[in-house]
């Protein structure tokens, strides 16, 4: 390996984070010196494409820092972000992912992915950027996760709708402002005002 492309993957590798074959190819790396590197135990398959030095260490949200990195656009959205917030009693198997109505996904072999379309304001409105392991992870608000869970609760069921409400009033997770107007955004107000008059 050259000195240039070796000072290439020391970047990659900066703060030991992941990184996929791809940005590796587009630094200047050819994949065959990722998979030699691989084989000499200088870098680790984490799976399919995804590499990273052997001082990396995953976190209890690795799953969403592996995802992000395959779908960058997608958000963490509904039962997934329920439990990244700590809002409720939900402990998904499978990652909650929206995507753009017109979107292709990748191929996600490491983890089952629920995908849920989506399109106009709902794929802006309401997100955070959360860094995970070095990963810029797009994750719904907790008040936009529980208006979510309005929107989408013929597929979650609305016992589940109203556990995150109750949570969400109940743990000041976020305000009551920031909560309405997710709801107004997303044209939800009146579906969810008779659960939360219910709560009061």
């Amino acid at each position: 390996m050259t000195p240039a492309m070796d000072r290439r993957l020391r970047h990659l590798t900066r703060r030991g984070q992941m990184f996929r074959l791809h940005e590796a190819t587009a630094a200047g790396v050819h994949p065959e010196v990722v998979r030699r590197l691989t084989r000499q135990g200088l870098l680790v398959r984490l799976s399919r494409g995804l590499y990273a030095p052997p001082t990396f260490k995953a976190t209890e949200h690795h799953t969403l820092a592996e995802v992000a990195k395959r779908v960058p656009n997608g958000i963490v959205c509904l039962l997934t972000a329920l439990r990244f917030h700590g809002l409720g009693t939900q402990h998904p198997r499978e990652i909650w992912l929206a995507v753009d109505r017109r979107a292709g996904i990748p191929r996600i072999e490491f983890t089952p992915v629920r995908v849920v379309r989506l399109s106009g304001e709902a794929l802006s409105t309401g997100i955070d950027v959360h860094d995970i392991e070095g990963v810029p992870v797009r994750i719904t608000s907790p008040a936009r996760t529980v208006t979510d869970c309005f929107k989408f609760r013929s597929r979650i069921g609305v016992d589940v709708a109203v556990e995150a409400l109750r949570e969400y009033r109940r743990g000041r997770r976020g305000t009551i402002d920031e909560l309405w107007l997710q709801a107004d955004r997303l044209s939800l107000a009146k579906v969810m005002r008779p659960y939360w008059d219910a709560l009061s």
